[in-house]
């Protein structure tokens, strides 16, 4: 069920809170029944007021909510509407316009209708990502809400603005010194993780990484007792973390659970895990993320608390580091680049040599800004487009719309830094887009509510006046936070490698007869969907996946996960592209005059 609201219409704050079923849509108040105040979704009384005032008074009101948060609110007086969600979209809201109408909801396919097309630039988005990034979603002309943006409907028009930009005080401020820094940090992560527990069963997931470890060891002293603790281990070389989570649970004394994921569990659940979610999603994380809040729901808990946001918000993940050895690059002076390394490796049979040929591997990619550089790695990319999708297909969609939201994004932070710039990037497209979604929709599936610490206001503010140096330290990874927190976790903790709970699908799918079959029939189904051309998804299938299991197993579980979502949303077997009586054509370019009606947002070409 979806809320409505047009010019006519008088009602108060509309929102109201989810049923708790992850398949269900988020916002259930009809149109005219304003929310009960205390309505988790509800606007706050001095957000109500500001929207009286105009569009940068309730700006401002906007700026100054904290925690995480979605609401919407129509004022009768004024006839506007406005729609909010946290800076990190830790909770959701989808629009879209029809007539002189507002519709939202929490989730997209809470204003989908069964005959609605589906979007293939949203499609091609999801190859792309492997997930689908506001502002679009799976629906033609249905929207969601970024990260840190409101929505603005007066007289018709919606404007979509973010109310919020990552502002970094690279250097830090004066006087700050290691200690006091310390300090700080852990108290303010202390009363986060204190704020976020429900006075239930204490618990938290547990990969035996850094975040996960620091969560688990706060909620003891938080709690006054000991955490339980979730692990979730894999019988697949180089994929199990399992040594390390008990490291961390016999440091801190935790009460440790452990489950062992199964090939048998993924044939079990990966349709379920699929169709839960209100559009293709493809981080194959979500499985044992979902087995995880299962067992612990099991046990009685009912809030789980999570360690995601620690890397990005601090420096953690390896591509930092490697991206600033390409940055290194450029301070090379300009006539030895361009007269000597690049003329000599590049351009003459020198750069050929064994020995050379990561040289000029590495010029060739250090020429590249960021962040077009982090396409390089681009599974989808690297394949060729013309050899994964169909010609059809590729008619439909505009290839650079990917890259023109990712520079959109990489512009915005207020930052001199390539290092806070890439952390406010992966603030949008991992956290926002993929790793929340991932943690809130397994939980949400297995009947358990959760929150994350990392990303509590206090923490983000701390983050952001830190030294972008304490971040990544030369090549050392969240230097600050390791050693701020040294003496209080393991030292085994503070010096592995990040892993976290990756899936061995790829291994599991060569081997396993249930899960080779599962794959096959998810992709011959797909053949047909006039997406992906039969001789790749054949080539895939009988030579590269067996080959590189653990690489080209990616592919193979993206491909499966929209197959399977798509199944939930045409199992009448339409065409995906077409609405009941008619066909959705895609343009390659946004023709002139043809741009959607939301101003302050830009998605692209619109279906016509």
């Amino acid at each position: 069920m979806s809320l409505i609201v047009s010019a006519a219409q008088r009602q108060g704050s509309l929102a109201a809170a989810g049923t708790g079923n992850s398949s269900a849509a988020g916002l259930a108040t009809h149109p005219g029944t304003p929310a009960a105040a205390g309505s988790p979704l509800a606007a706050p009384a001095d957000v109500v007021r500001a929207m009286r005032q105009g569009r940068e008074a309730a700006l401002a009101a906007v700026a100054a909510q904290r925690g995480g948060f979605a609401f919407g609110h129509h004022d009768p007086e004024s006839g506007r509407t406005l729609l909010a969600v946290d800076r990190f979209a830790m909770r959701t809201l989808c629009h879209r316009v029809v007539g002189s109408e507002l519709r939202f909801a929490e989730r997209a396919d809470g204003l989908a209708g069964a005959d609605d097309a589906l979007d293939p630039q949203a499609v091609f988005d999801y190859l792309y990502f492997h997930c689908i990034p506001a502002p679009r979603t799976i629906f033609a002309g249905v929207l969601r809400l970024p990260a840190g943006h409101l929505a603005w409907f007066e007289r018709g028009e919606l404007t979509v603005l973010p109310y919020w930009t990552p502002t970094f005080e690279d250097a830090g401020r004066p006087g700050q010194t290691f200690a006091s820094l310390r300090e700080e940090f852990r108290g303010t992560l202390q009363a986060a993780v204190q704020r976020d527990l429900d006075g239930g069963v204490p618990a938290c997931f547990l990969s035996g990484g850094t975040d996960s470890s620091t969560v688990a060891g706060l909620i003891g002293r938080a709690a006054g007792q000991p955490a339980h603790t979730y692990s979730i281990g894999f019988e697949a070389q180089g994929y199990d973390e399992m040594a390390f989570a008990r490291i961390a649970a016999g440091h801190f004394g935790t009460k440790h659970h452990e489950y062992y994921v199964t090939p048998d569990d993924l044939v079990k659940s990966i349709a379920e895990v699929a169709q839960s979610y209100d559009q293709p999603f493809g981080n194959s994380s979500a499985l044992p993320a979902y087995y995880c809040a299962k067992v612990a729901r099991g046990n009685g808990v009912t809030r789980m608390l999570a360690g995601d946001g620690g890397d990005e918000l601090f420096g953690g993940n390896s591509r930092y580091a490697k991206q600033r050895v390409f940055g290194w690059y450029q301070g090379v002076p300009g006539f030895v680049r361009s007269g000597l390394m690049e003329p000599l490796l590049e351009r003459t049979a020198i750069g050929t040599l064994p020995l050379l040929k990561k040289g000029r591997s590495y010029i060739e990619q250090a020429k590249v800004p960021m962040p077009e550089r982090d396409e390089l790695y681009n599974l989808l990319l690297r394949l060729g487009l013309a050899d994964v999708l169909t010609p059809e297909f590729l008619a439909r969609i505009d290839q650079r719309a990917p890259a023109r939201l990712r520079r959109q994004v990489w512009e915005r932070a207020a930052t001199g830094s390539e290092v806070n710039r890439t952390l406010a990037f992966d603030w949008r497209f991992t956290l926002a887009d993929s790793d929340l979604p991932k943690v809130r929709g397994t939980t949400a599936l297995a009947g358990v509510s959760v929150r994350f610490p990392f990303l509590a206001d206090e923490v983000l503010a701390f983050s952001l006046k830190l030294p972008a140096e304490h971040k990544l330290k030369g090549l050392k990874l969240r230097w600050f936070f390791k050693e701020a927190l040294r003496g209080f976790l393991p030292d085994e903790i503070i010096t592995k490698k990040k892993q976290g709970f990756g899936l061995p699908f790829g291994v599991w799918a060569t081997k396993h007869a249930g899960l080779k079959a599962l794959a096959l029939d998810s992709l011959t189904s797909l053949r047909g969907r006039g997406i992906v051309r039969p001789e790749f998804i054949t080539t895939l299938i009988d030579k590269r996946l067996p080959e590189h299991p653990g690489y080209y197993g990616e592919m193979v579980w993206i491909l499966m996960m929209l197959e399977q979502w798509v199944r939930r949303a045409r199992p009448d077997g339409r065409a995906l592209f077409q609405a009941r009586g008619r066909t959705v054509a895609r343009c390659s370019r946004p023709a002139a005059g043809r741009s959607r009606a939301v101003r302050g947002l830009n998605v692209g070409p619109v279906s016509h």
